[in-house]
């Protein structure tokens, strides 16, 4: 037995439903993300797309406006679907990425312009909801 095993039961995972239409907007239609959260506002990974989109074209505060507005909507998600603040949200379960990329991309955004206390809070809070989710994003 490892001494050092944490006996006490955490909060269980929690899995986002998934949202077919917008996954199907995406993926098979291959409409863009700016189409996508127009008709589904509360989809993280099209705003997460979005701050990626505007991250990579030099946009900062875009990215970061993108990336807040998914993350908040993501929340709003996490507490319907039984989440109390704290606990796994695992990488593994697709409609949990958005999210989780969305928690990434506010992250980079707000280091990028100086908000150190706030990217140091949320790569933190993305480690603590999902180690896999914090090793494929922080590469």
């Amino acid at each position: 037995m490892d001494i050092h095993q944490n006996l006490l039961s955490g909060p269980n995972p929690t899995y986002l439903p998934e949202n077919e239409e917008a996954n199907r907007l995406l993926v098979e239609e291959s409409k863009p993300p700016v189409e996508v959260v127009a008709a589904h506002p509360t989809f993280s990974l099209a705003w997460a797309l979005l701050a990626d989109e505007a991250w990579e074209a030099g946009r900062v505060v875009e990215s970061y406006a993108y990336a807040r507005t998914g993350y908040h909507r993501g929340l709003d998600a996490l507490r319907r679907a039984g989440w109390k603040g704290h606990g796994p949200i695992p990488w593994e379960h697709a409609a949990n990425r958005g999210f989780l990329r969305c928690l990434a991309a506010l992250a980079r955004a707000a280091e990028a312009i100086g908000e150190q206390d706030e990217a140091e809070r949320c790569g933190q809070f993305l480690k603590d909801s999902s180690a896999e989710a914090y090793a494929e994003l922080s590469k």
